[in-house]
């Protein structure tokens, strides 16, 4: 009988240090072999996962859901990495094994049994997103407690959109349009730039300083005619970034808005906006993913929960049951750090205790995945009006493949089209996937950013809408910083 064996980070197989494959796949394929399991129902997927803090364990078990349209039975997936595999050595790889097949078979004693958060359910509506929101809403209780600003998180230390050449490179692109514009008459008297996903307001004050400074040596009078609008999801984030750029006051609103639904905050400027401006925000918006196995489509289901060794740790700890620690989490969720340590003042003496709580979960907490049969791609909805035939494509472009849906950022792209002038643009600074064919090679998230998450974008699907809605889209690396991961996606109004 066959045993499927996907290895993805083919580059890992070559080079100074190359994985041994025989020491983390012997002992899995051994562990297989002491089942009693039809071992043509089981795949072995191989991948490098590149985020040192992720939601993965070293070996995983994912089933592969029967469809009974098709008559099919669940066969099973072992889902391993790689990395964490090689650095534990083969006799645990052993154990790992073992432990994870036996749960399968046989259903684990209370004491031993992982701590479900939430029920099966595609990813993006995980509760994961809820640990991720709360971030962004608590963000400086956090950065309190940690002692360390969320940009330091950033790889490099920084954003790239604080980059000053970066900056150059949009504002004399606009000039030029606005000079076009002018020449002609048809140069509005406001002119509108609207940032999404602000950070601490210090790309913000690049791009305004270089404003300003261009627009004074070339006297084109545009500084005074300009609208900056901050936009975020966080008050506090706002906040930060207002006080950054107190020098452009004069120039600058800020709007509490979500990213995945500007033109609800936004309306009024329909049409009207010259440059949206996207750095690092479509990486940390919900996210499903979908699959091909076989020739059958699939959308992985997700539930988080708690290892029960950390769970175990946890009701030491606070003196709960588990499922006094899952309804914890759930408040913790719903009411901040803050209000969490008045009405539970039994087991958190103050905001503090409840920070280093909400750390000690985010750390252990995993994701458990299956995959459910998608009964055709048209009802599934990638975003509000984007059904899911627009995967069609990407889905049946070759081999299996496992991809990102990027369902908060398709619709944030979309929904941010319909702000664009005639001639405007969208830029966007990010993790983008341009090549459908880089998810059959290397993990693409989900990560852990400090108390957040990060997923790589599908590109190849917003080129997609994009062109769907009248607009070319182009992908570049990042041209003004060596050795990053970020692509510049533009989308301009097709001529």
């Amino acid at each position: 009988m066959t045993v499927l064996i996907d290895l993805r980070p083919t580059n890992r197989l070559r080079g100074k240090q190359p994985i041994d494959t025989r020491a983390v796949l012997g002992p899995v394929l051994d562990a297989l072999a002491g089942t009693d399991l039809d071992l043509g129902t089981v795949r072995v997927v191989c991948d490098w996962v590149q985020y040192r803090a992720n939601f993965r364990t070293p070996i995983d078990l994912r089933t592969i859901l029967g469809d009974e349209r098709h008559g099919s039975g669940d066969r099973l997936e072992i889902a391993l990495d790689l990395r964490q595999a090689a650095a534990i050595g083969p006799a645990q790889c052993r154990s790992l094994a073992d432990a994870v097949l036996a749960r399968h078979r046989d259903t684990p004693d209370a004491a031993t049994a992982d701590l479900y958060l939430e029920p099966w359910g595609p990813t993006s509506q995980s509760c994961l997103w809820g640990f991720n929101a709360l971030y962004w809403r608590a963000l400086e209780l956090w950065e309190k407690a940690t002692g360390r600003l969320y940009e330091q998180a950033l790889p490099g230390g920084e954003s790239d959109a604080r980059n000053v050449a970066a900056a150059r490179e949009m504002i004399t692109d606009l000039f030029a349009v606005w000079d076009a514009l002018a020449a002609r008459n048809a140069l509005p008297e406001e002119l509108y730039v609207v940032e999404l996903g602000v950070g601490n307001g210090h790309q913000a004050k690049v791009w305004l300083d270089e404003f300003r400074a261009l627009d004074h040596a070339r006297g084109g009078g545009y500084y005074h005619r300009l609208h900056y609008l901050l936009c975020d999801y966080s008050p506090h984030v706002l906040e930060m970034a207002r006080t950054t750029v107190n020098d452009h006051s004069g120039h600058v609103s800020a709007v509490v808005l979500d990213a995945t639904r500007p033109g609800v905050a936004l309306a009024f400027l329909n049409f009207k906006v010259f440059l949206v401006y996207v750095s690092n925000v479509y990486d940390n918006l919900p996210s499903d993913e979908v699959a091909r196995i076989g020739g059958s489509a699939y959308v992985v289901q997700s539930r988080a929960y708690l290892p029960a060794a950390t769970a175990a740790e946890l009701t030491g700890a606070l003196g709960v049951s588990a499922d006094g620690l899952a309804r914890l989490i759930a408040q913790l969720l719903k009411l901040g750090p803050e209000l969490m340590a008045e009405v539970a003042p039994d087991v958190f003496g103050g905001p503090d205790d409840v920070m280093h709580f909400w750390q000690a979960v985010w750390n252990g907490l995993r994701l458990a995945e299956r995959y459910a049969p998608l009964h055709g791609l048209d009802p599934y909805e990638v975003a509000p009006g984007v059904s899911g035939e627009a995967l069609r494509p990407l889905l049946e472009s070759g081999e299996d493949i496992r991809m990102h849906v990027s369902n908060g950022a398709v619709a944030s792209f979309a929904d941010t089209l319909r702000l664009l002038h005639p001639y405007g643009t969208l830029v966007a600074h990010d993790l983008f996937v341009t090549d459908v064919d880089a998810y059959r090679r290397l993990y693409r998230g989900p990560g852990k950013y400090e108390g957040s998450v990060v997923n790589w974008v599908n590109g190849p699907l917003l080129t997609a809408i994009g062109r769907r809605n009248g607009f070319d889209v182009t992908y570049q690396p990042f041209r003004h910083r060596s050795g990053t991961n970020i692509v510049t996606l533009t989308a301009r109004a097709r001529d």
